[in-house]
């Protein structure tokens, strides 16, 4: 049987790991070729949370070809869009086609309201959890529209690109932003028949949320909080009774777009939230 997206091809930002890696594992695992881009490195000196490195992308490459599909990668800051092109461009010259698009890579912050942000990280949060995702898009969507076989793609929001939490406000209002992309983006790529839909996790268990700095932010009455001290507090934020989910939850939500299954669907919000959006 073939799988659900045979002979396609996929463009996955943040692939080095976490979400990226799993999204680009479940699109390899239903038949697509993939073209990989992390930056692979340090968003900055000083970064709280270990960044992904060239050893990581090697993984993710060795469970696609374990997958026996082709990956072509490159190491790449989605800021800078005329490297974001060429990675695009040397994707598709190399594997012959773009069908699938995945703006995944981001970052995480939290601590400050937002009269007492800093200017550098609220700029930081925006260049890269929004700007990065409208380049990533810019630089794949001609070889889509000139190739004229539609297309679909997929944007990265988080449950916090449709409601508010206190001292995340930068990634509130970038993740808010995207939602706007992508809704213009729809309506603007809907004549082409590419379809633009956004994901919005809840927590995932990932490098970015499962991390010291992130326990202690939700457990601040602790010393060392663990990952279940943790969940006592996060599965608070959900209806259905857990603190987190998969990164494989967030993939097949992403397959599902990504397949002729959602045809005719373009411009929702879909949530993997655990009903959060309900509390």
């Amino acid at each position: 049987m073939a799988g659900r997206v045979e002979g396609k091809v996929a463009f996955v930002t943040g692939a080095a790991r976490g979400q990226g890696r799993s999204h680009a594992v479940r699109l390899a695992q239903e038949g697509a070729d993939i073209i990989a881009i992390d930056i692979c490195g340090p968003i900055r000196e000083g970064a709280l949370i270990a960044p992904s490195t060239p050893e990581d992308m090697a993984e993710t490459v060795d469970l696609i070809k374990g997958l026996d599909r082709r990956i072509m990668t490159a190491q790449v800051d989605v800021r800078d869009f005329d490297a974001l092109k060429g990675a695009v461009d040397e994707g598709v010259a190399q594997l012959g086609r773009l069908d699938i698009v995945v703006a995944n890579a981001g970052i995480g912050t939290g601590g400050f309201t937002l009269d007492q942000t800093d200017e550098t990280d609220w700029q930081e949060m925006l260049d890269i959890n929004l700007s990065g995702v409208w380049k990533s898009v810019k630089a794949a969507v001609p070889h889509m529209i000139s190739a004229g076989n539609g297309g679909s793609i997929i944007l990265t929001s988080s449950v916090g690109g449709l409601k508010a939490y206190p001292t995340m406000g930068p990634y509130i209002a970038a993740k808010h932003g995207v939602v706007g992309l992508m809704r213009t983006f729809a309506v603007e790529l809907g004549q082409h028949f590419i379809r633009v839909n956004t994901v919005h996790p809840t927590n995932v268990n990932t490098p970015m949320f499962m991390n010291e700095e992130t326990m202690k932010m939700f457990r601040p009455d602790l010393e060392n909080p663990r990952p279940d001290d943790m969940k006592v507090v996060t599965q608070l934020m959900h209806v259905l009774p857990i603190g987190w989910v998969e990164p494989e939850d967030i993939s097949n939500a992403v397959l599902f777009l990504a397949s002729d299954e959602s045809r005719y669907v373009t411009g929702l919000p879909l949530t993997v939230d655990a009903g959060s959006n309900l509390k």
